[in-house]
């Protein structure tokens, strides 16, 4: 086995544990694991192999559970929150650890990670039962010892507060901070012919937002200029259908993420979200040129019961120009 494993389950964390392996957080070979059932993450390992995989890396295919490195290897995770890995981190073994990001979930993970007392990982809206809880707890644990034993690196693209990026720090923890340097070399993609495109939003599908002020939002846009519609991996299919059916709306997808596919952005095009990390990833991909990236914050009567303060306070991290602390 190679002396580094990446264990992705969505896209972002691929690219990220990419740019991990190119700043040379991983052993000189490391090979990548992809999570069976993920065309999305099949379609990215094969666009990421086209553009050219950085020297060491090998893209080996899917595996239905995750697959870790050997003793003295390096096991490079997203989802810390996900069960089967934290099944693996309890496991015996004292590989070095890497941490790429996976979304607002990562800048939860650190928070929690950095609390004085024990903190089960669980995601921030799950409601775990006592097993569940224990394993959370007992990955906690594990990711504590492995930053006070100088064995956790995180790599990240976000915006982490300074205070946060030295209380990772000060549990001995490494912190890499990156701007996508593998994938802003790669050759620009082609740009989309409409001069506004409009990031799609998991908020609907996962009852955070109402559907239709969602809707009505992006026929506005629409009603401005005809723009270019690009979903979000996990965006509902019903919302999808309705904006297909808008002339003026022209839904792209490419199954790869949008940090990829839209690289090709020039100063005539602008960008248009709701809170995502793709704003801030974006931000940095097309720094240099000139693109218009406008973050939208949630009107409050948009918001369901389900979305509490404090997610919505999260959110608000990704609206901003805000860079991370290095």
């Amino acid at each position: 086995m190679s002396s580094s494993v990446i264990w992705a389950e969505s896209p972002l964390q691929l690219l990220s544990a990419v740019e991990a392996h190119r700043a040379g957080l991983c052993g000189p070979c490391t090979e990548a694991r992809l999570r069976a059932g993920a065309p999305s993450l099949e379609t990215t390992a094969a666009e990421i192999e086209r553009l050219g995989v950085p020297a060491g890396l090998r893209m080996a295919g899917s595996a239905p559970r995750p697959v870790r490195p050997a003793e003295d290897g390096v096991w490079v995770i997203g989802d810390a929150f996900s069960g089967a890995v934290q099944r693996g981190l309890v496991a015996p073994g004292r590989c070095r650890l890497v941490i790429v990001d996976d979304g607002l979930a990562t800048i939860h993970l650190l928070e929690l990670l950095t609390t004085s007392r024990p903190k089960a990982l669980v995601r921030a809206r799950a409601r775990p039962g006592p097993a569940r809880r224990a394993l959370g707890l007992a990955a906690w644990g594990r990711l504590r010892a492995a930053a006070s034993a100088g064995r956790l690196t995180v790599c990240t693209a976000l915006p982490i507060s300074a205070e946060l990026r030295d209380a990772v720090r000060g549990l001995g923890a490494a912190v890499h901070v990156h701007d996508f340097p593998w994938l802003r070399g790669r050759p620009a993609a082609e740009a989309p012919p409409q001069r506004l495109v409009v990031l799609g939003s998991s908020l609907v599908r996962n009852g955070l937002v109402h559907r239709d002020r969602y809707l009505a939002w992006v026929r506005s846009l629409a009603a401005a200029e005809p723009l270019q519609y690009r979903p979000h991996r996990r965006e509902s299919p019903d919302v999808l259908d309705e904006l297909r059916a808008d002339p003026r709306i022209s839904v792209v997808e490419t199954g790869v993420p949008v940090e990829i596919s839209l690289r090709g952005l020039t100063a005539e095009h602008r960008v248009v979200s709701l809170p995502s990390t793709a704003l801030t990833s974006l931000r940095l991909m097309l720094r240099s040129t000139g693109t218009r990236i406008e973050g939208v914050p949630v009107p409050p009567d948009w918001w369901t019961d389900a979305a509490d303060p404090g997610l919505r306070d999260h959110l608000s991290l990704f609206l901003d120009g805000l860079e991370i602390a290095t």
